[in-house]
């Protein structure tokens, strides 16, 4: 992990829950909490995230609708879906819908939830860095290019 800290989202509809989470993982990320997926989609628009956990059930947008409405707006985070209920139709929407990196059971693990942060922010990098190395060769294919233009014209 680098020296900047992972930017982590945590959205769920107890008090409880985003106190705890904040406290347990303030040291280790950047902790961002949000009490609704409509207060979550606010912060998105105002800070940089690399991973969004959040609870599926919730009042007025279940997880995979928020993250889903993510999607639309804020594609690059990495999505982890906690849930408390063995609901596998919630699940599936997650992975179809809510292109879900991972998915947890709640309560969550500390240890196993640290791993699916640190696993989704090494994803979130590889993927900025060939989006990052595909600008590069499509930089250097239009220069190879107009290098063979002029030599075919001289």
């Amino acid at each position: 992990m680098s020296k900047d800290k992972i930017t982590v989202l945590y959205v769920d509809d107890e008090h409880n829950n985003l106190m705890s989470f904040k406290a347990t993982f303030r040291l280790k990320y950047n902790v961002l909490i949000a009490l609704s997926g409509d207060e979550a989609m606010e912060i998105l628009k105002q800070k940089h995230v690399d991973v969004i956990i959040t609870d599926q059930r919730m009042p007025n947008m279940t997880g995979v609708q928020f993250l889903e409405k993510v999607l639309e707006t804020t594609p690059d985070p990495m999505r982890i879906l906690l849930t408390g209920y063995a609901d596998m139709g919630a699940v599936v929407d997650a992975v179809n819908k809510g292109k879900i990196f991972h998915y947890l059971a709640k309560p969550w693990n500390e240890e196993e939830l640290t791993q699916s942060i640190e696993r989704a922010y090494e994803v979130y990098k590889e993927k900025k860095e060939i989006v990052e190395m595909n600008s590069k060769l499509a930089v250097s294919n239009d220069q190879l290019e107009f290098l063979v233009r002029q030599s075919l014209l001289s």
